[in-house]
């Protein structure tokens, strides 16, 4: 059994994905705005690298059936329907639809994990369910990876907190550390340093701290709404989609 975090998906092979049950994080925001759809009621979300990917994908699945979604370093793309923001997905406008989306980070670190046993997006806003489901995986000696979207190929606070929620809600309260790599349990120092206050390490973030700049504080203060979307986000086929 071995228990995982990378910080960034940069460098990653899919030999280290292989075959493990892999946790993405991208809470500010793509992790959560996928689970804000899937709870709302999208029929799936599939991600792609690039803008002209999603362009071509949208029209191979039928534009009557899609919605494009997505942003450029926090700012929502010329000409798709959605940006990247959890506020946006309200069931009037997602409910029966698939949602053909594109981020500066999050999208990238799913498309990197494509080859894990099981992929599940983890988040603040699913944690319970989410919570659950690593501690059942370690329980059955399973090899966890958690992988972090971070920023643009560098570490982000905000994802490594909730990669330490992670790690603690896996462990169960049991405080042995062997498996763990040394990124996991610098995780968990964050969780210590932070506490459960999810709103702390989000607002304090780089990430929390452009978006504020930006007029966006409230996608904050939904990132940080535990269990808000409880749905268990699984990416398998090259799309993601609510485990029933």
């Amino acid at each position: 059994m071995t228990l995982d975090v990378v910080f960034t998906p940069a460098g990653l092979t899919g030999a280290e994905v292989q075959g493990r049950t892999v946790f993405v994080i991208d809470i500010l925001r793509a992790g959560t705005t996928m689970c804000a759809a899937l709870h709302h009621g999208a029929r799936a979300v599939v991600p792609v690298a690039t803008t002209e990917e999603a362009l071509r994908m949208a029209q191979t699945l039928g534009p009557d059936e899609t919605l494009l979604a997505g942003e450029r370093h926090c700012v929502p793309i010329p000409g798709f329907a959605l940006g990247n923001s959890p506020r946006e997905m309200q069931p009037e406008v997602v409910r029966g639809k698939t949602l053909v989306m594109t981020t500066t980070n999050g999208t990238a670190a799913l498309l990197t994990a494509a080859a894990g046993a099981s992929v599940i997006v983890a988040a603040a806003v699913n944690f319970s369910l989410v919570g659950e489901r690593a501690q059942t995986a370690l329980m059955a000696g399973e090899d966890l990876l958690i992988i972090c979207a971070g920023r643009e190929g560098r570490f982000a606070l905000d994802d490594a907190y909730c990669a330490g929620r992670v790690v603690q809600a896996a462990l169960g309260g049991n405080r042995g550390r062997k498996g763990l790599n040394d990124a996991a349990l610098a995780a968990l120092d964050l969780v210590r340093r932070y506490g459960e206050r999810w709103e702390r390490p989000l607002l304090v973030s780089e990430g929390g701290r452009d978006l504020a700049e930006l007029g966006m504080k409230d996608d904050i203060a939904d990132a940080a709404r535990v269990d808000a979307y409880p749905v268990l986000p699984v990416f398998h086929e090259r799309r993601l989609q609510a485990a029933s």
